[in-house]
Formats: C-alpha cells, sequence, structure tokens
C-alpha cells in the first residue's frame, strides 16, 4: 500500500504541482488549505506523513503541530518555510518536528527527507511491536473517501455542498439536485448513495432526456414479452433493479406530462406494475433527481407536476458553477491532468504559469465537463513537460489575453497599505481573493501585512 501524505499548503497552484509530483513518485496524497481543514482531515482519516507551510491562513504550522501532540497524532511532519530562519526551524523541531524545507523546494531533497522521516517512523513501530508481549491483529484502513474518478474541491462553495451532502445522506430523504450542466450532479448522487444506509445496494442512473416518450413506461416499470410491437423479450425496469437501493432520476424535467403522473404513482404507493403485466411489485428505493431547469417556472407554465416537485424535494441540493470556485480550478485541472496522463499515456507536469493564470481567469460556461475536455485535449497536444496556453485553446489563448494582470507598487509603501486595505474590504478580508484582486501571491500578501501590521 502506498504510503499516504498529506500536505497543509495555502498556495494552491504550489500544492497542486507537489501533490502531481508525488503521486508521480508513487505516494497518495491530499491536501488542506488551512489548519482547520488539516485538523478535520486527521480525524478522519490517517496519515503517514504531513507535510505543513510554516505560514497559514487561519493559524500557523506550529499550532497544527500543538493541536496534534494533544490529540495524539503522532505522525511525522516537515515544516516548509519561505523564513527559513534558525529560530523558526528550531521552534518547529521543539515542538515535534521531523525536519523542515525552505522554499524554494528542491525536489530531491525533499524526497529523500520524507524517505528519511518515513523511515524512521517504520523504525519506531517495528521497535515497540517487538517489545510488545501481546500480538495484537492489524487494523485494515478504511475511509469513507469519494470515488477516485472525481475530487470534491477545497473552496468554500465545496465545503458547504458536501456538508450538506453528509447531512442528508444517512436520512430517507428524496434529493434535489439543481445546477448547470457539467457540474458534475451525478457525482454528488453517487457520493449521497455511498454515504447512505442503502450503500450496498444497487445505484440505477437514467438519463430522463434521452428515454423517448413511448418507451419511458418500459425504461422504469418494465414490460412483459409480447406486450407491445418490439417487445420481443421481459425487460426489467429501473424501479425493479435498484429495489433496495437509489434511483437517480438526471434531468428530470424532460420527463412528459403522462410519465410524470405514472411516476408519481410508482412512489406513492411504492408499487409499480410492468407494461403488459395484471401483477403489481412490491418496490423499495431512495429516490434521487437532478435537473437544470427551474422546475418552478415549469409548474407556472404548466410543464411539471407540482405534486411530484413536492414528492422529490424534500430536500435541495445546489451545484456551485465552476466560475464560483476559483479556488478550486487549478486543483481540478491537475484532477484532470493526472486522468488524461493516464488515459493519453502521457508524462506531463502540470501548467505553466500563463496557462494557470489563463484557467483561472476563464469564465467556465460548460464548467467542470469543459475543463475536462480542455485538459485532456491540452495533453495531447503538449510539446513539453508543461501545458502551455497555445495548447489550452482559443477560448482561453483570448481570455489570456484580455486579462490585465494588476501591477503592484512595490515603491510607494502608502498606496501599498491603501490597495491591500481596501481588497481586504472588498473581499470581506478573505485574504486568497484579496491576493488575487491585487495581482500578487499569497505568500507576498502575508509578508505585506506583517510588514505594516495590518489584522
Amino acid at each position: 500500500m502506498p504510503h499516504s501524505i498529506l500536505i497543509v499548503e495555502d498556495d494552491l497552484t504550489f500544492a497542486t504541482m507537489l501533490k502531481t509530483w508525488l503521486g508521480k513518485k508513487g505516494f497518495q496524497v491530499d491536501t488542506a488549505s488551512s489548519n482547520a481543514r488539516a485538523r478535520k482531515l486527521l480525524d478522519s482519516q490517517s496519515f503517514d506523513l504531513i507535510l505543513s507551510d510554516l505560514r497559514l491562513p487561519d493559524q500557523d504550522g506550529l499550532f497544527l503541530l500543538s493541536w496534534m501532540n494533544e490529540h495524539g497524532h503522532h505522525i511525522p511532519l516537515i515544516i516548509m518555510t519561505s523564513y527559513a530562519d534558525i529560530q523558526s526551524a528550531v521552534q518547529a523541531m521543539k515542538n515535534g518536528a521531523n525536519d523542515y524545507i525552505s522554499k524554494p523546494v528542491q525536489p530531491d531533497e525533499l524526497l529523500k527527507k520524507i524517505n528519511e522521516a518515513l523511515q524512521n517512523k517504520s523504525a519506531g513501530q517495528q521497535a515497540v511491536a517487538t517489545a510488545s508481549t501481546t500480538a495484537v491483529p492489524p487494523q485494515s484502513h478504511t475511509t469513507n473517501k469519494p470515488s477516485s474518478n472525481f475530487l470534491e474541491g477545497e473552496s468554500e462553495a465545496a465545503r458547504q455542498l458536501y456538508n450538506y451532502v453528509g447531512l442528508v445522506a444517512p436520512t430517507p430523504m428524496s434529493v434535489l439536485i439543481n445546477g448547470a450542466s457539467g457540474t458534475g450532479k451525478e457525482y454528488v448522487a453517487h457520493r449521497i448513495h455511498q454515504l447512505s444506509k442503502r450503500s450496498n445496494k444497487p445505484f440505477i442512473a437514467i438519463d430522463c432526456g434521452s428515454i423517448p416518450k413511448e418507451l419511458a413506461a418500459s425504461e422504469f416499470f418494465g414490460h412483459v414479452k409480447g406486450s407491445f410491437t418490439g417487445a420481443l423479450n421481459d425487460k426489467t425496469g429501473a424501479f425493479v433493479e435498484a429495489n433496495g437501493g437509489t434511483l437517480f432520476l438526471d434531468e428530470i424535467g424532460n420527463l412528459s406530462y403522462e410519465v410524470q403522473i405514472q411516476l408519481l404513482r410508482a412512489l406513492q404507493e411504492r408499487r409499480i406494475r410492468p407494461v403488459g403485466s395484471n401483477k403489481e411489485i412490491e418496490v423499495d428505493v431512495r429516490l434521487i433527481c437532478a435537473t437544470n431547469e427551474n422546475l418552478q417556472q415549469a409548474i407556472e407554465k404548466g410543464h411539471f407536476r407540482e405534486d411530484l416537485f413536492h414528492r422529490i424535494n424534500e430536500f435541495t441540493l445546489r451545484m456551485p458553477a465552476l466560475k464560483e470556485r476559483q479556488e478550486d480550478i487549478l486543483l481540478f485541472a491537475n484532477f484532470f491532468l493526472d486522468q488524461a496522463n493516464r488515459e493519453l499515456d502521457r508524462q506531463l507536469i502540470g501548467f505553466d504559469a500563463a496557462a494557470s493564470h489563463a484557467l483561472q481567469s476563464y469564465s467556465w460556461p460548460g464548467n467542470l465537463r469543459q475543463l475536462k475536455n480542455i485538459v485532456k485535449r491540452a495533453t495531447l497536444l503538449a510539446q513539453s513537460n508543461y501545458i502551455t496556453v497555445a495548447e489550452l485553446g482559443y477560448e482561453l489563448i483570448e481570455t489570456s489575453s484580455m486579462a490585465s494582470v494588476p501591477t503592484f507598487n512595490l515603491h510607494d509603501e502608502a498606496t501599498e497599505k491603501k490597495r491591500i486595505l481596501e481588497a481586504l474590504q472588498q473581499t470581506g478580508n478573505n485574504k486568497s481573493k484579496a491576493a488575487i484582486l491585487l495581482g500578487i501571491d499569497r505568500k507576498t500578501l502575508y509578508n505585506k501585512l506583517k510588514l505594516y501590521n495590518i489584522q
């Protein structure tokens, strides 16, 4: 089993590049952009090693060390710092850090320190095991992680969404997922099923937009041989296939009014009758639906039944658009790059600075699906180890040429301080967003906050 590493780093560009590089070295890597997120991950799953930046948005890496000591998390920790002075390094070591490394990080040096820390940990565990007189069977390491073919993200919008997912999943409530195309609605439906009490039962997904009106009843409820022209064999419907589990109806707003009536009856009576059959079958399914339409407007226009809407809408989840999750764009881009590398047998490392800026500046009308397709195409076209703007396509090239990267006055201290205060006010004191407004990275902003004593 590969060693698992947690990277605690608020510079998402650096964190994703480091995650990609370590992944290529055979490690299983998770990231957290704050102390709070790191503590949550440490409480929910196991890690073999932690790489933590010294400066973080909420508390510093020394605080994380103290918290780990208090809560019995005895995990090797390497501090990464741009402020590699003797005082901070000594303090980190006193608090229990295994080592520290200064930025810019030298890959070979970091890999050496990681391997040394893991070897020391392994040696210590073997010594404890040898000294023990009682044989203790090893515990299986199980973490309730999302599917490896998707990434949840670390933005505030993503965290709120998956907090709601965690709340509603264990309940029997029907869920309506509302969001634009390409935002990942089916993944969320899968995640609800995985976290539910029905997780060991079937998950059946139907795209309502692709079902011909005359075949909808057969798709949902099945049919018996000879019940209509073309019914050459018995067919099991989706309700029976999903019995005991979860039925996911994607783009439910596309169902005809007649089929909506049949669906409502099945949900109310928990019984279905295959087309051409005289026998009813009892079914028990948890219903999750998704739509990119405004069903309330469809109800007003008479296109969607209000009673069905209330039946499927015991709990609503809104999928944020990708442009609302700017902190996640590079995370997803690198995630899709890893997938494309595997599918296309490429070995690209990441995106150059201009490409990263273009990805973050674009509006992404097609959301995650569009990002995935563009990254895959760019992976195929790339001529070097890094994807450049040229491979991202004309939409992003145009965005990159139009985007003005604000310059920051490094000489006029009064103007500089004023602009920082204005940016913090505009972003509600969100330092990550303020750095974007100012056109500087977060580390530079933190230095300036310290320099001007801005809290």
